[in-house]
């Protein structure tokens, strides 16, 4: 009998997958605004960072290339968090990654006001998400650890 993948993930795992699909617009949304942001403040490719010295606007438009990078640089690990924690929790590995991506969002707008200290207005609750997922993701662990083998 020939089993697909699909048959074997968890019931509610398209819920993961939704997810990980509203992210990747969320950070289409955020390159949009780097781009809008380029050129209102006069910052040619490939300059990944304003210069004070050379640009007026160099804060705001750093804020804004800023909270994009950071949302960059933690998608990997929530990828990776969700689409394994999920295997074994979907239901709550695709509402915490949902609060992440929310959360996610609010990071950056309140980052790309140009005041950095706006990026918290969420109040670390991306972290608080990531946190969980790895909960979930260290079950699975658990149970892979602990299951009999296959003869």
């Amino acid at each position: 009998m020939v089993v697909s993948v699909i048959e074997l993930l968890p019931k509610y795992y398209g819920l993961v997958v939704i997810v990980l699909v509203l992210y990747c617009f969320l950070n289409f949304y955020m390159g949009f605004q780097v781009g809008k942001a380029r050129k209102t403040y006069n910052v040619p490719y490939p300059t990944l960072y304003a210069s004070q010295s050379e640009n007026e606007h160099a804060k705001i438009f750093n804020c804004v290339q800023r909270g994009h990078q950071n949302s960059l640089e933690t998608m990997p690990i929530f990828f990776m968090l969700v689409i394994l924690g999920g295997l074994k929790h979907p239901l709550i590995s695709a509402a915490l990654g949902l609060l992440h991506t929310v959360a996610r969002y609010f990071y950056f707008t309140g980052y790309a006001t140009g005041e950095p200290e706006n990026r918290l207005q969420s109040k670390g609750l991306h972290l608080l998400a990531l946190l969980g997922l790895m909960v979930c993701t260290v079950s699975l662990a658990w149970t892979l650890l602990i299951q009999p083998a296959i003869p």
